[in-house]
């Protein structure tokens, strides 16, 4: 009966893998799956939980097994390949808590029943509709920071707001300082739109600010990006004297600051964000895939008066409007407390898995913050970050070299882990991996 079992589930695999299966389909429930292929209930049990533990297939209660999405398009990700489903994923986050899938359809029920259900299928604001943008403020909101709805731009996620960013208020050769390692997007955008990077050296706590002042010095620098509110990959967390020299050297060099606050939300008290320091000159991007939904691509700008148009017209030539039905949900959960008690839970579920990274790598050199989904873990002597990930792929595990996160001449021989997209005891079993992998190329 095993390899009668084993048979079952390598063709459902074939199937779905080529697409002959294709993604949403319903399969047959698993009693009609057992009279179908001859085999015991319990059996076609145990075939639907190994293709749904390949990623093939997710079970929904009281409604059946689905066929994943699981076909990626090629150059999606940091490392510049798609993820097989076989593979477990340490290369990107995408944390996500049980029961968010009935959250999403009861939302959807809610846009459904709602009093003018076709507005949603006509143009938005490009900036997003005033009442939707003023909870998107309140959200944000703090003791030292308080935006209004006015200079609120909804967008299509975080990544979409640093787009409508560069777009809007840089030009092609613009110098922009930032890290010398730093969030990959930033990095494909300035390749993009033609802006020459300038590496700002990292020091154990955050960016080399004397460094910053002195690349203003030499060179005619237009903006700095930062994420001083844990940075990825580094997890640091400026402190607010730090912002508040940074926010200075913007003023005296006249520099246009980016802050992206992505994961910013991970950190229960952080300081004031640089924006509360440099209002008039800082465009303040955050987004809601980490602490809602990946899926959901709702994000938010914040930025001084005189810059709105120019960013509102990158909005209107890039997407026009944020889907208002996203935008909709969002702010829903937002003002229902769903959104806060996702971020409560979400910290929690870091925390837990910081603890399991500390547990398993022991004394291994590993750079983190307690509350981050990720963690930087240099290598030591002549060891090659390369063959580590090869070894690591030849196991099914994905992570990331340092190469797609620098910006300076010399890349690092460093490992970058993302702890949020696998079960914890998934990721206690990778984690050990990673361990024997780093040892085994350490030891050479």
């Amino acid at each position: 009966m095993k390899a009668r079992y084993k048979g079952i589930v390598d063709r459902y695999a074939g199937l779905i893998r080529s697409a002959q299966i294709p993604a949403g389909t319903r399969l047959p429930t698993h009693r009609t799956l057992a009279a179908r292929e001859h085999i015991s209930l319990a059996t076609a049990t145990r075939v639907y939980a190994e293709l749904e533990k390949m990623g093939l297939v997710s079970g929904e209660t009281g409604r059946g097994t689905f066929v994943r999405e699981i076909l990626l398009p090629s150059g999606q990700g940091i490392d510049q390949h798609a993820v097989a489903t076989d593979v477990l994923d340490l290369n990107f986050n995408y944390p996500a808590l049980p029961g968010q899938g009935e959250l999403l359809r009861e939302a959807l029920r809610q846009v459904a029943s709602g009093g003018d259900i076709e507005s949603h299928l006509r143009y938005q604001p490009h900036a997003g509709r005033q009442t939707e943008r003023e909870i998107v403020a309140a959200h944000l909101a703090g003791a030292h920071f308080q935006p209004t709805g006015d200079n609120v731009l909804i967008v299509n996620g975080a990544q979409h707001g640093l787009t409508v960013t560069v777009m809007g208020l840089l030009r092609p050769g613009d110098v922009v300082a930032v890290d010398a390692l730093t969030y990959p997007g930033f990095k494909a955008l300035a390749a993009l739109y033609h802006l020459e990077l300038l590496a700002i050296p990292c020091t154990e706590n955050g960016p080399d600010l004397a460094a910053l002042r002195q690349l203003c010095q030499r060179r005619h620098v237009r903006a700095v990006y930062t994420m001083p509110t844990l940075h990825n990959p580094l997890g640091w967390v400026l402190s607010r004297e730090q912002r508040r020299t940074l926010a200075d050297i913007a003023r005296q060099h006249d520099l246009l600051i980016i802050e992206d606050t992505a994961y910013g939300w991970l950190i229960r008290r952080p300081p004031p964000p640089v924006a509360s320091f440099a209002p008039e000159r800082t465009v303040y991007v955050t987004g809601f895939s980490k602490n809602v939904a990946t899926g959901l691509r709702v994000g938010a700008v914040i930025c001084p008066p005189d810059l709105r148009p120019a960013l509102e017209r990158a909005i209107r030539a890039t997407t026009w409007n944020t889907p208002s039905v996203m935008t909709a949900m969002v702010c829903h959960w937002i003002q229902d407390g769903t959104v806060a008690r996702f971020e409560t839970l979400k910290r929690r579920d870091a925390r837990q898995r910081q603890a399991i990274l500390k547990a398993v790598l022991g004394d291994l050199p590993c750079i983190t913050h307690p509350d981050s989904y990720f963690a930087w873990l240099p290598l030591v002597d002549d060891a090659r970050a390369d063959r580590v990930v090869k070894a690591l792929m030849d196991n099914h595990i994905s992570v990331s070299t340092a190469e797609p996160f620098s910006t300076s001449g010399t890349v690092p021989q460093a490992i970058r882990i993302a702890l949020g997209s696998v079960t914890m005891e998934t990721l206690r079993q990778a984690l050990s991996q990673v361990r024997a992998a780093i040892e085994l190329e350490q030891s050479r």
